[in-house]
C-alpha cells in the first residue's frame, strides 16, 4: 500500500484484524486486571504532568514578586537561560535515552529519571542563588529526558489494544495537569509576599508524581515488545494474557498480538541489517516518518505557543496588565482550559482521525493568532481595553485550537507510526527537535518581544501558513489500526503482518495466507 503526501489508508484489515477477537464484555471499569493495566499506564503519565509542572512554573515565577526579588530580577539573555536550561538539560540527556529505554528496558528507564528529577527538584527548593536554580533546572530536564522518552512507549505497547490510542495520546495531554498544579500552586503562594516559600513550596511540589514512580514502576509490567526484541517470548505471552485475556494465553486475541509483534520485529531485521541511528535514514518508510515527525515536534514550539506559555507575563504586560495576582490568575485558567481541550481531543483521536485534527488545528491556530496580533496593534496603538481584553480571549482560542492536536497526538502519533527497530531513537529526534525549537525560542522570544512588541507576532502568523500546508500535504491518516500495522504501514508491509497474526488467531488458514502474500507479490 503506498504512502502519498495527502493519502487516507483503509482500515479494513484493522477490523478483520482483531476486532472481532475482542471481548465486547471486557471494559476498563468492569475488568479487575484491565483497572490494574489502566492504573500501571496512569503511573507512566505523571511524567507528562511533572514535565508540564516545570514548563508551567518558570512562567508563573517570572509573575512572582518574591522569586523576582530573590533572584534580583533576571532579564535579556539571563531571563532566556532561566527558561532554555531545562530544554538544554534535556538535550544533554538525549544520546543516552534511546540506548537506555531499548537496552534495560522502559520501566527502568523512567525509574532512573524520576530519580534524578527528585534530586534536581530538591536542589531547586534549597536554592540560595541563581546558579544553584539554573544548575537544579538542568538536572530536572535531564531526567525529564529519560522518562519522557521511555514514558509514551510502554504507554503504547502495554495498552488494550482498543484504548491504545486514546490513552497514548492521553500522555501529552497531560502536560497540563502538571501545568495546572504548578499555576494554582504558585497562585496560593504568591500571598506569602515576605517569604521565599512562596516559590520554595511549588518547587517542592513538582517532586511527588516522581516519587510516586520512583516507589511503584518496580512492580509495573515491562513493555512485551521490549521482551520479544530481547527474546523473552514467554513472558511477553504472559504480560499480554494477564492484563489482555485474564491469563488465558490460548486467547485468540493474545495469538494474535504475539504473533503481529514477533512479525513486525522480525520484519524490521530483516529490511535492514541495522537498527542504529543510519536506519533512521536508509529506507524510505523511514524517511516518510522522520519528515513527518521532525516537522510536527518543530510546529508544537513554534506555533505561538512558545509566546504564550513561557511569556505570558511580557505579553500581559504589553496590555498594560501589571499585576502580579491577575497574571497568576490568568494563567491558572488558561492551564485549565488547555486541559479540558487536550483530554476532549484525546477521545476524539479514534472517532474523527488524526489527519482532520491537524489539519482543523493548524486552521484554527493561523485565524486566532491573526486576531490575537491585530488586537495587540490596535491596544499599542490605542489603548483601548476591550481590545486588551480581546486579546486574552484569542490566547485562550488558539490554545484550544493547538490542543486539537499538537497536545494529544504530538507523542502518540510519533510511537504509532514508528516501528519498534527505532521508536525510541526516533522518539528521541522528536524530542530533541522539541528542546532545539524550545531553546530557540526561549533565548530569542523575550529579546524580539523587547525589542518590537507585537510586532513579532506577526512572524508566528506566517508561520502558521506553512504548518497548515504542510500537514495538508504529509500527515497520513492512520485510523482503526492496530500498533504494528501503523508502523508497518509506511513500509507497505501492513497486510503480512496482520496476516500472521490472523493465522495465530485461527481467523485464517495457513493456504488463505499463502494466496494473500501471492497477492502482495
Amino acid at each position: 500500500m503506498g504512502v502519498g503526501g495527502a493519502a487516507t489508508v483503509t482500515t479494513s484489515s484493522a477490523v478483520e484484524g482483531y476486532g472481532h477477537l475482542l471481548d465486547g464484555k471486557r471494559k476498563w471499569y468492569n475488568n479487575r486486571r484491565l483497572i490494574a493495566l489502566d492504573a500501571w499506564i496512569v503511573l507512566c503519565l505523571l511524567t507528562s504532568s511533572y514535565n508540564g509542572f516545570d514548563g508551567s512554573l518558570i512562567n508563573s515565577l517570572q509573575s512572582m514578586d518574591t522569586w523576582e526579588n530573590y533572584f534580583n530580577r533576571p532579564q535579556g539573555s539571563l531571563l532566556g537561560l532561566l527558561n532554555a536550561i531545562q530544554n538544554i538539560g534535556s538535550i544533554a540527556a538525549f544520546p543516552f535515552a534511546p540506548y537506555l529505554s531499548d537496552g534495560i528496558g522502559r520501566r527502568p528507564t523512567i525509574i532512573m529519571g524520576a530519580a534524578i528529577v527528585l534530586v534536581g527538584a530538591a536542589l531547586q527548593t534549597a536554592s540560595h542563588s541563581i546558579g544553584m536554580f539554573i544548575g537544579a533546572r538542568f538536572m530536572i530536564g535531564f531526567g525529564v529526558s529519560w522518562a519522557h522518552n521511555a514514558s509514551p512507549m510502554l504507554v503504547t505497547e502495554l495498552s488494550y489494544p482498543p484504548y491504545r490510542a486514546p490513552l497514548t495520546s492521553l500522555y501529552n495531554s497531560l502536560w497540563a495537569s502538571g501545568a495546572i498544579i504548578a499555576a494554582w500552586t504558585t497562585f496560593g503562594t504568591e500571598f506569602m509576599r515576605n517569604s521565599s516559600w512562596s516559590w520554595r513550596i511549588p518547587s517542592l511540589v513538582q517532586a511527588a508524581p516522581a516519587v510516586f514512580q520512583v516507589s511503584l514502576l518496580w512492580f509495573a509490567p515491562e513493555s512485551p515488545r521490549y521482551l520479544v526484541a530481547k527474546g523473552r517470548e514467554a513472558e511477553a505471552l504472559s504480560t499480554l494474557a494477564y492484563y489482555h485475556a485474564d491469563g488465558d494465553e490460548s486467547d485468540p486475541l493474545v495469538q494474535y498480538e504475539i504473533e503481529e509483534i514477533k512479525a513486525a520485529i522480525s520484519l524490521d531485521r530483516t529490511a535492514s541489517s541495522s537498527v542504529g541511528w543510519k536506519s533512521l535514514f536508509t529506507s524510505s518508510g523511514n524517511r516518510k516518518r522522520l519528515r513527518i515527525v521532525l516537522a510536527i515536534a518543530w510546529f508544537s514550539q513554534w506555533s505561538g505557543n512558545g509566546l504564550t506559555s513561557y511569556y505570558l507575563n511580557i505579553i500581559l504586560d504589553n496590555i498594560g496588565i501589571t499585576s502580579s495576582t491577575i497574571k497568576l490568575l490568568i494563567n491558572a485558567v488558561l492551564q485549565i482550559w488547555s486541559l479540558a481541550f487536550g483530554m476532549s481531543a484525546s477521545f476524539l483521536v479514534e472517532r474523527v482521525g488524526r489527519r482532520p485534527l491537524f489539519i482543523s488545528s493548524c486552521a484554527g491556530m493561523l485565524v486566532f493568532f491573526t486576531l490575537l496580533t491585530a488586537c495587540s496593534a490596535v491596544y499599542a496603538e490605542h489603548q483601548t481595553q476591550a481590545a486588551a481584553h480581546a486579546v486574552i480571549a484569542f490566547i485562550a482560542l488558539h490554545g484550544a485550537a493547538y490542543s486539537l492536536a499538537f497536545t494529544p497526538l504530538l507523542i502518540s502519533y510519533t510511537v504509532e507510526i514508528l516501528p519498534y527497530s527505532v521508536r525510541a531513537k526516533g522518539l528521541t529526534l522528536l524530542n530533541f527537535t522539541t528542546s532545539c525549537a524550545l531553546v530557540f525560542n526561549q533565548y530569542v522570544n523575550p529579546i524580539a518581544l523587547q525589542r518590537i512588541q507585537w510586532r513579532y507576532y506577526i512572524v508566528y502568523c506566517c508561520w502558521l501558513v506553512f504548518e497548515l500546508v504542510y500537514c495538508w500535504i504529509f500527515v497520513i491518516e492512520t485510523k482503526g489500526l492496530s500498533l504494528e500495522e501503523t508502523a508497518a504501514l509506511f513500509d507497505g508491509t501492513e497486510d503480512q503482518v496482520v496476516a500472521q497474526g490472523l493465522q495465530a488467531a485461527g481467523a485464517i488458514s495457513s493456504d488463505t495466507r499463502s494466496d494473500r502474500e501471492k497477492d502482495m507479490d
